[in-house]
């Protein structure tokens, strides 16, 4: 079978869009940090219905990766083509599938291979905008203050190594001071992790690390770079083996990494960029003053839920998504964990339909053809719990409100890390802080015992666990969600997940 390839484009069906615009011209205005399956079914299929709609071609993207080389062997064969399959279910409960070909990758570089060419690039007089997707855990900061941690071993090698940095906040400066080096002008730093305030997390972490390298640095990025907050949403499960043998077949082409998505497509941006953008409201994207409700309703109501069903769901030996909604007291918590506790803590957003937008959520949820994988979603949960469930649980113990199905979705997390499901099935903790969690486990396992009352020493177990401060913060001091946190362990440790949640009914 051919490879998909610019050169083949003409051999696919008629019934999948390809790129119209003329692709030899496009020059490089957008640098992504975090090439993956999500930036690759987001940012980029929104560009690419930009540059249909303008032929502004201004805007080809070249992706870094900032780890492996994978993306980068998969697609640069192609000449950085790959197709995005849109999956859902049609009313017979059948999934189907539209295919897309995305053309405005026009490169991907691999970051520990050849730093110099990443750094090169943000410096180049063509880049307009640098964006990230690099989860979490790659903003190297402490997720409970959004500090950046100055003992992490890729903030202190980047301080040290300016040629060669692994961090992409290291990157970003660097590649800023080449760029004031060379007189260039204005650059937007773009933010599409799952961050509380994302563009101002990340001004900070990059002001930081700038202050440390050269003060008039940092002035400089003040004077010349802007930081929008946006808020993006789609679904995007990894790609499997079988994905890439059907899209194949359809294409009529071998396509080595195409990407899967939802239907469903959201992104709000702050309409703050230093040096033009393209006109991403073609795809679908809404340009805001202010990003940060819509960031608060995405994180709270989204991830956190997403959370939630996963380590549950995960528990339970339900593997996927639209598995673990499927069951009636899953799905029933899920409903009241939006509608009861964490709705009450959202900002106004006068325009929103929240009953809608939570009835659409359990909908999505629903997908069968995605096959979501609830361990995917369970990953770097240390990373993620601090805005997807902490926020809220704040809010309401400040308002003097329940908090029941809230902390028992944290609790869920402690169950999920004992590394063994209700069937005995092991999982691998795959975490940046696995070793410190384990070793909070330990100390909280030894502080329990001996404790007579097993309330008492769940109590304590959970007390002792909670002193993570960078996850955790002063939570740990609140009794309030200590006992409601450990009830919730307790319960599912001696009732398993569908007794817990029977008796939260």
């Amino acid at each position: 079978m051919d490879r998909l390839h610019p050169t083949s484009l003409h051999q696919l069906p008629s019934d999948i869009a390809v790129p119209r615009y003329e692709r030899d011209a496009l020059r490089a205005g957008i640098v992504h940090l975090g090439v993956g399956a999500f930036q690759r079914a987001h940012l980029a299929v929104v560009t690419e219905a930009a540059l249909h709609a303008t032929n502004d071609l201004r805007w080809g993207i070249v992706g870094v990766s900032l780890r492996q080389a994978d993306t980068r062997d998969a697609l640069r064969p192609q000449a950085g083509l790959y197709t995005v399959a849109i999956r859902d279910a049609g009313e017979d409960g059948a999934p189907r599938e539209t295919l897309q070909v995305v053309g405005n990758l026009l490169d991907v570089l691999v970051a520990p291979e050849d730093p110099e060419a990443v750094l090169q690039r943000i410096a180049h007089a063509d880049t307009r905008i640098v964006s990230l997707t690099v989860t979490e855990k790659g903003y190297c900061h402490d997720p409970a203050t959004h500090a950046l941690r100055w003992d992490h071993p890729d903030i202190v090698h980047d301080l040290a190594h300016a040629a060669a940095p692994r961090s992409a906040v290291g990157m970003l400066v660097r590649g800023l001071q080449r760029r004031k080096a060379r007189g260039l002008g204005s650059v937007t730093l773009l933010s599409l992790d799952n961050l509380p305030a994302n563009g101002h997390t990340l001004r900070g972490l990059v002001l930081a690390f700038a202050d440390k390298v050269d003060a008039d640095l940092a002035a400089w990025i003040v004077a010349a770079c802007t930081f929008p907050n946006s808020m993006v949403d789609r679904i995007v499960p990894r790609t499997t083996a079988a994905d890439r043998e059907r899209i194949s077949a359809r294409l009529g082409v071998r396509d080595a990494w195409p990407v899967l998505g939802e239907p469903f497509l959201d992104w709000v941006v702050e309409d703050r960029f230093a040096a033009g953008r393209p006109d991403w409201a073609a795809g679908g994207a809404r340009f805001v003053d202010e990003a940060a409700p819509y960031e608060t309703l995405k994180l709270r109501m989204v991830n956190g839920t997403h959370s939630a069903l996963a380590y549950l769901g995960a528990m339970a030996g339900l593997a996927t998504v639209d598995r673990a909604i499927a069951e009636p007291l899953l799905r029933g918590y899920i409903d009241a964990l939006m509608r009861e506790e964490i709705a009450p803590t959202l900002p106004p957003l006068p325009q929103l339909d929240l009953d809608a937008y939570r009835a659409r959520l359990l909908q999505r949820y629903a997908n069968p053809a995605l096959q979501h994988q609830t361990r995917q979603i369970a990953m770097d949960g240390s990373q993620k719990l601090p805005q997807r469930l902490l926020g809220s649980v704040r809010d309401r113990l400040n308002a003097d409100q329940p908090i029941e199905r809230l902390a028992l979705a944290v609790a869920a997390w402690l169950h999920y890390l004992r590394g063994v499901d209700e069937a005995g099935r092991a999982h691998e903790i795959q975490d940046p802080l696995a070793g410190a969690l384990a070793e909070a486990m330990a100390q909280a396992d030894q502080a329990s015992q001996g404790v007579a009352d097993a309330q008492a020493a769940e109590r304590r177990r959970v007390e002792v666990f909670t002193r993570l401060t960078p996850l955790f913060g002063d939570l740990a001091a609140q009794p309030r969600f200590v006992a409601a946190v450990a009830r919730g362990t307790q319960a599912l440790r001696e009732r398993g997940v569908f007794g817990t949640l029977q008796a939260l009914c």
